[in-house]
């Protein structure tokens, strides 16, 4: 009897198993949803389609598995509130640059040009101020567009 129940349990284990990575499997490799034509985050005339990271599932997929980002376009991660947040660019495949920016509005902190991580155990990057809001944009845009903390801009999210 004993056995029998061993066995069910290793059963149970199994199908479990399965189930969660079938289900993390399409929750990480699954595209990301199409919102970024509703949504803009703009540095002047400058404006970015964004997509919306806002659950904690939707901001630790962030742009992982992305073999390209277009031109313009981004991802802008959405807190609850004002705090420390870190990034890492675990699973990502494209550089980027990275942006903290206050629930006023403005950027507190950037980290450019950003490259993917290779390793298995993989830096973060810890700003040294509290952000609201963090877009991840391609490599280069900030030096591009003259971005430095301090700068101001516009959210225009639904």
């Amino acid at each position: 009897m004993k056995m029998f129940f061993e066995v069910l349990l290793i059963i149970i284990a199994v199908v479990i198993l399965i189930y969660l990575s079938f289900y993390f499997s399409k929750t990480l490799f699954a595209p990301a949803t199409q919102q970024s034509s509703q949504n803009q985050v703009c540095f002047g005339s400058k404006c970015f389609s964004v997509e919306l990271a806002k659950t904690e599932a939707e901001r630790d997929k962030g742009l992982m598995y992305r073999k390209e980002l277009d031109k313009n376009k981004g991802m802008l991660f959405i807190f609850d509130k004002e705090g420390i947040y870190p990034f890492w660019m675990k699973n990502t495949l494209i550089s980027l640059d990275q942006i903290w920016v206050d629930s006023n509005d403005k950027v507190v902190f950037i980290s450019q040009n950003v490259q993917p991580c290779k390793n298995l155990i993989c830096p973060s990057i810890f700003p040294t101020v509290k952000a609201k809001y963090v877009l991840e944009v391609n490599a280069g845009v900030c030096q591009e567009i003259g971005l430095k903390v301090g700068g101001a801009l516009t959210i225009n999210i639904r």
